[in-house]
């Protein structure tokens, strides 16, 4: 049974404030990726020492300067002699020098804490690359609710939750575009109901059984994030690239690093226990705007039932997210290495990551994925959700039809926004030339009913039918409609690994005739013919070119903010006070 944790005057959220010193003010960033190169190339010293002057022929002895005719030595100027004695001592800077930044660069490292990509089950494919060889990528950043240190008890509250398996209070998957135009961060309410994979704990072996439905915050508790990602991909059809958690005392951490970040209220706002909610974040504020960081940015990022509900929460983190998106990016930090050295080593203490991207390095060019994306391409949104009606109090269950548009979105790796131009549109995936297509009349065509989405949704009547029908219209007159159904989250034309590329040829000219994209034609080895799977993103009409979700097109629901919207949040009545 799912319990409620956010007790107690608790006041931040992430990694163990213990209080470690970071030697960032005149260290190269851990990105530039020359420092290690520096300490362990030996050849680097001889290159600091080869050109001093009064070597002889170049070698690496001393002693010795150029002799004249006769034989005599020729006596060193005084001049000669100070510079080879700053050149001998510039020498000796350099390799200490390198050597502390290698020592900066271990030490960064040794705070990278790091843990299993995938430790569930999926089958989800990784995104495939667009007409420039690029892919989008996707980052599940997960808040942890865990009590496993003092800190995280203070900051949290509710200490008699100590020792409990950690869960995921905050559940937001991040997506740039392969082209690092626009980004799109979707968060998944924490109590939403939904399947959780099997998923096993690689440091003790133990395997958690499959749900068919649970709370999602559940999942991090059986054996990590990577069951968490298992769960959220096979829910969206999105492949997860990276994974990041982050507890209490690491976003206290963070927001101390970010400095001062605007938040607002409509009404004074007191976040504290009443007779029908016990524990709140202690976030209070007056009414109007407010910089804040530190465990106040922490008590805002928590607050709650303040808000109305876990919806309200995500937005009013939407909010802090922009507003902190927009003060980094009016700082210049991505041409500002100190400062980003200084926020890159604080992220470092803070999250733990998969181990894919555990060094400092990865974990810098990560950050800097989002250099390029303006503020007006950034939004933020919440996966469209209806009351669970097994507990329509507390819980949540997807919208299916609004949810499933956000993941095709996501899956064709459209913008969320509408302000993009032409020239930096996604662009289809590469088509390979090959043989032509054979004549439609020809091609044997399955349709399949892939519309409930997974196997726990409802199928919409007819859709294969109505599909196969406007095929054989079309001249395709071998399509039948399959009396077998498949759910799936998108619509997809699938041809036999076995026929190669004529088999390919002929999936694009049926994926054609009904204005599919090539990018959803795909080799497997599940199916003897050409087999078009009718998804949950295609519920009415035969033209799926029609139906497709184009950019900007969220559902309402989703309540998307853009990066330069400034909204204020409205305040619970009973958590105002005068």
């Amino acid at each position: 049974m799912y319990q409620d944790r956010d007790q107690g005057g608790g006041q931040g959220w992430d990694a163990s404030d213990d209080g470690t010193a970071s030697r960032t003010g005149s260290h190269p960033s851990p990105g530039a990726g020359t420092v290690t190169g520096a300490v362990t190339d030996p050849s680097l010293v001889g290159a600091g020492t080869a050109a001093v002057p009064g070597q002889r022929n170049g070698g690496t002895g001393g002693g010795g300067g150029h002799r004249r005719a006769g034989g005599r030595r020729q006596p060193r100027s005084r001049k000669a002699k100070i510079f080879r004695w700053v050149a001998g001592t510039l020498s000796l800077l350099i390799l200490a020098g390198a050597g502390a930044g290698y020592a900066y660069y271990e030490y960064l490292a040794g705070k990278i804490r790091t843990g299993d990509l995938s430790n569930g089950k999926s089958d989800v494919a990784p995104s495939k690359a667009n007409a420039d060889g690029d892919t989008p990528l996707n980052v599940l950043v997960l808040g942890s609710d865990a009590r496993d240190s003092e800190a995280n008890k203070d900051l949290g509250g509710a200490r008699d939750t100590a020792g409990e398996p950690p869960r995921a209070d905050v559940i937001m998957l991040m997506h740039i575009s392969a082209d690092r135009s626009n980004m799109s961060v979707v968060s998944i309410p924490r109590d939403t109901r939904m399947p959780i994979p099997e998923c096993t704990d690689t440091a003790t072996g133990t395997v958690y059984k499959a749900t068919e439905k649970d709370i999602i915050n559940e999942s991090l508790g059986r054996g990590g994030a990577g069951c968490t990602r298992a769960a959220i991909q096979n829910l969206t059809g999105v492949y997860i690239d990276h994974w990041m958690t982050v507890d209490f005392a690491g976003v206290v951490k963070m927001a101390d690093a970010v400095g001062n970040v605007e938040v607002c209220v409509k009404q004074n706002i007191w976040d504290h226990p009443t007779p029908a909610q016990k524990g709140g974040s202690g976030l209070k504020l007056k009414a109007g705007t407010w910089p804040v960081k530190g465990q106040q940015a922490l008590q805002w990022l928590r607050t709650r039932h303040a808000f109305g509900d876990d919806a309200g929460r995500a937005k009013a983190q939407h909010m802090y997210l922009n507003s902190m998106m927009r003060n980094l990016q009016s700082q210049s930090l991505f041409t500002n290495p100190a400062r980003l050295n200084n926020l890159a080593t604080k992220a470092m203490e803070a999250f733990r990551v998969s181990k894919e991207i555990g060094t400092p390095k990865k974990l810098y060019d990560l950050g800097m994925e989002l250099k390029s994306v303006p503020a007006n391409r950034m939004t933020m949104l919440t996966m469209p959700h209806l009351a669970d009606p097994q507990n329509p109090d507390a819980h949540y269950i997807p919208a299916k039809a609004d949810a499933a548009k956000i993941w095709t979105l996501l899956r064709n790796d459209v913008a969320m926004d509408a302000n993009g131009t032409a020239a930096n549109t996604p662009k289809p995936a590469p088509t390979k030339s090959g043989p032509a297509a054979a004549a439609p009349a020809t091609i044997a065509v399955s349709v399949v009913n892939g519309t409930a989405g997974d196997k726990n949704g409802s199928a919409v009547e007819n859709r294969a039918s109505n599909v196969s029908k406007a095929l054989v219209t079309g001249g395709f007159t071998k399509a039948k409609a399959s009396q077998s159904p498949k759910p799936s989250k998108g619509t997809v034309v699938n041809y036999p690994t076995s026929a190669g590329e004529q088999g390919r040829a002929d999936a694009l000219s049926v994926a054609a005739a009904l204005k599919i994209p090539a990018a959803a034609v795909k080799a497997s080895a599940d199916v003897t013919a050409v087999t078009v799977i009718v998804g949950a993103d295609w519920t009415s009409g035969t033209d799926y070119g029609k139906t497709a979700p184009g950019a900007g097109s969220v559902p309402t629901n989703a309540d998307a903010l853009n990066g330069t919207d400034k909204g204020c949040m409205d305040v619970y009545k009973p958590y105002q006070w005068k």
